[in-house]
């Protein structure tokens, strides 16, 4: 039995949440208000509300009490998602990858709860509990890779706006354009949506991202946009901007699949809906360069932003500097474990015992020998935020990393 996020968990052999991982689950990063995740968070609030429902008659008055218009669902604090829920209104409907359940990408407590991976997950009921417009801001979990831009808690903000015939083309009662049609799948429209549909929607979509872009690099900045592919809409597009000399992906976004309107009940609204990072845009806007600073309660960093609105334009300045102190790890496999799998529990290992004294960890070789024995070797580097190293004090905590992978997993060190 676990007790999770206020939640008794009856756990079960799937149970991958390692020490490091539940030590996350109290944090609450975007109600932290000297947090630079809080303050774009704010941003983009007031941006979309401002824009999005600006004019749409009928919206639901429901959830934020942060926001003046009460308009958009935020922090949303349900850290557990059901993954009975997660595959009816999800991977069913989105020709997700089966790969997104595996247990080597997804933090699981037992074999029917998961912590959610990403936001998207909550879309379906929003959506059917009628809601024609909203955001869904939260933290999400993955088990990812381990260096300065990827951390096992992120942050997302995702949003939906529906129309009805007479929103989308600005018609009077009586004389609705048709929405849907029984047409062919092309690559620029879905089956069921004409070709006006498709091209208004396009229209309002890209106007409102190009108007959040301009809202947090400038209204100058150069924006193109970039055909793609998502799961949850068709067409889909990724927007770019051109910041300090290179070109940088800011959001996914594109016309909601149909079909999975329809699952939700709804066959008489279109829509479009957008996917952001918040980490990956603060650290560009904010010039931090680490993600593990915003997990950081040290007062050199937060005092900061703290007080700072959500328009101000400032850069980091960096308190401290100290030396790396790499490490390097070689082992065999047992037999049963694939290479891919192992990744991932080497990653939460090391992350557990060493903390935020890990800077990186790489996986720089593996390779299976003539007897038919996989083998791995990581690199680890180890930088603290506050102070020096030594290298006799993490020769300690490497040492504690391996003995943990030989005793949980029953490696071989080289």
């Amino acid at each position: 039995m676990k007790i999770i996020d206020g939640k008794i968990f009856q756990t079960d052999e799937t149970w991958n949440l390692s020490p490091a991982i539940l030590k996350l689950l109290d944090r609450r990063l975007l109600n932290e208000n000297s947090n630079p995740l809080y303050l774009l968070k704010q941003r983009i609030i007031g941006n979309i509300s401002a824009v999005i429902f600006r004019g749409f008659k009928g919206i639901e008055h429901r959830y934020s009490p942060s926001v003046k218009m009460n308009l958009v669902l935020s922090d949303f604090d349900m850290f557990i998602t059901s993954v009975c829920y997660y595959l009816r209104d999800v991977f069913l409907f989105a020709r997700i990858s089966q790969s997104s359940r595996k247990p080597s990408d997804t933090y699981y407590i037992n074999e029917s709860h998961c912590l959610r991976a990403h936001t998207s997950a909550h879309q379906h009921r929003l959506v059917q509990e009628g809601l024609n417009a909203f955001l869904v801001i939260g933290d999400v979990y993955r088990r990812d890779e381990v260096n300065r831009t990827h951390y096992p808690c992120f942050h997302q903000v995702e949003g939906v706006r529906l129309y009805s015939s007479d929103q989308l083309f600005n018609t009077v009662p009586g004389e609705e354009l048709p929405l849907i049609e029984n047409g062919i799948r092309t690559f620029s429209k879905q089956e069921k949506h004409s070709e006006d549909t498709t091209k208004v929607l396009e229209i309002q979509l890209k106007r409102t991202l190009e108007s959040l872009c301009d809202a947090l690099f400038g209204s100058k900045c150069e924006k193109r946009w970039v055909n793609a592919y998502f799961p949850f809409t068709h067409p889909s597009y990724e927007l770019e901007v051109f910041y300090k000399g290179n070109w940088l992906e800011v959001l996914g976004c594109g016309i909601m699949e149909q079909q999975l309107l329809e699952s939700a009940g709804v066959s008489d609204r279109v829509g479009w809906a957008f996917g952001i990072g918040l980490e990956r845009i603060a650290m560009i806007l904010y010039d931090i360069p680490d993600i593990r600073l915003f997990w950081s309660k040290d007062s050199g960093f937060l005092s900061q932003f703290d007080g700072k609105s959500p328009e101000d334009r400032m850069t980091y300045k960096a308190i401290s500097v100290h030396p790396q102190v790499i490490f390097d790890m070689s082992f065999f496999l047992p037999s049963q474990i694939e290479f891919g799998d192992m990744t991932a529990n080497v990653y939460d290992t090391i992350r557990s015992i060493g903390g935020d004294l890990i800077e990186q960890v790489t996986l720089t070789d593996e390779y299976t020998n003539k007897e038919g024995i996989n083998s791995q070797t990581y690199r680890v580097v180890y930088r603290s935020h506050d102070r020096a190293l030594m290298k006799e004090e993490v020769n300690i905590i490497h040492k504690k990393i391996e003995q943990k992978l030989a005793e949980t997993y029953n490696i071989i060190l080289r």
